[in-house]
């Protein structure tokens, strides 16, 4: 296993643990946060991001889904405000759509979470794959795997 330490995901909208602004989320303008990269891998073939919600089990009953984005190039330091790299492709979030969906908190305050892995591979998967079958299609090939937090009240 691949040191983690230096395979960080940050964001300079938010710190990581701290609150997501306004605009990101769903019921606002529900565009993605800029994200930077660094310490990617050296085998790393692709990136794989998923953003999702653990407080929703709560509230819905399941971890719902917000962002599933794979076959991110390996060379991809930044994702930029309301966009994708050229040639990722996203998958189906648990609002039924595909692409980015922002917070959006039924009850309370949530943590939302970007998981960010480096794998060995790319993806064989549509784009209205889920993040079921994007983790599915994702096991073994892990090389590492690093987290942002983020903190949204509705």
């Amino acid at each position: 296993m691949i040191d983690m330490t230096d395979f960080i995901l940050e964001s300079s909208a938010f710190k990581n643990g701290k609150e997501i602004p306004r605009k990101y989320g769903y019921k606002n303008s529900n565009i993605n946060p800029p994200l930077k990269i660094k310490g990617i891998p050296q085998k790393t073939k692709s990136l794989v991001l998923i953003m999702d919600d653990p407080d929703a089990m709560g509230a819905v009953g399941k971890i719902w889904v917000h962002w599933v984005i794979w076959n991110i190039e390996p060379t991809i330091t930044e994702i930029k405000e309301n966009s994708i790299p050229n040639g990722a492709i996203q998958g189906k979030t648990d609002f039924g759509e595909i692409g980015y969906g922002g917070p959006a908190p039924p009850d309370k305050e949530h943590t939302y979470i970007f998981k960010l892995y480096a794998l060995d591979t790319t993806l064989n998967l549509k784009t209205s794959s889920t993040k079921i079958q994007v983790e599915e299609s994702m096991k073994n090939h892990i090389i590492a795997e690093t987290k942002l937090t983020g903190k949204y009240a509705p």
